[in-house]
């Protein structure tokens, strides 16, 4: 693992936290790199899904759940459980918990709102990385 980044969001709404995750992975898949989004149920991967078909507004976000073979391949993936498939690049964890998997991936994201139950994971996952000696950065947007 080269790179673990916190991107600090000011507001408190899920929402916020989605759009900025649309955002990310756009990015990192317009320069080149495989994403993989994991969220903790499959409830959350279909809510994420949708909202990715119409975020980012001005743009378009390929993306799939992964293992989805009806779907075309895509550099951007969401996934429900704690399979990773072949991703090895970018990571952007939305789970409560800290991914079995995440030292597989060049970069990890973590996407931290103000809502209670968002800041006790992440200080968890903080710790988490600290307490095994990753490098971590903040980022206060």
């Amino acid at each position: 693992m080269n790179r673990i980044d916190f991107y600090i969001l000011p507001s408190d709404a899920p929402e916020a936290r989605w759009h900025f995750v649309g955002r990310l992975a756009d990015k990192a898949a317009r320069l080149g790199h495989r994403v993989l989004i994991a969220v903790d149920n499959a409830e959350q991967a279909q809510a994420l899904d949708e909202h990715l078909w119409a975020q980012p507004e001005d743009s378009f976000l390929p993306h799939r759940r992964l293992g989805d073979t009806d779907a075309p391949a895509a550099a951007v993936e969401i996934t429900d459980s704690e399979q990773c498939g072949d991703h090895r690049d970018v990571l952007i964890n939305l789970r409560t918990a800290v991914p079995s998997h995440f030292e597989q991936f060049e970069r990890l994201a973590e996407v931290v709102i103000q809502a209670p139950e968002v800041l006790k994971t992440t200080r968890e996952h903080f710790s988490f990385y600290k307490s095994r000696g990753y490098p971590v950065r903040h980022q206060q947007l």
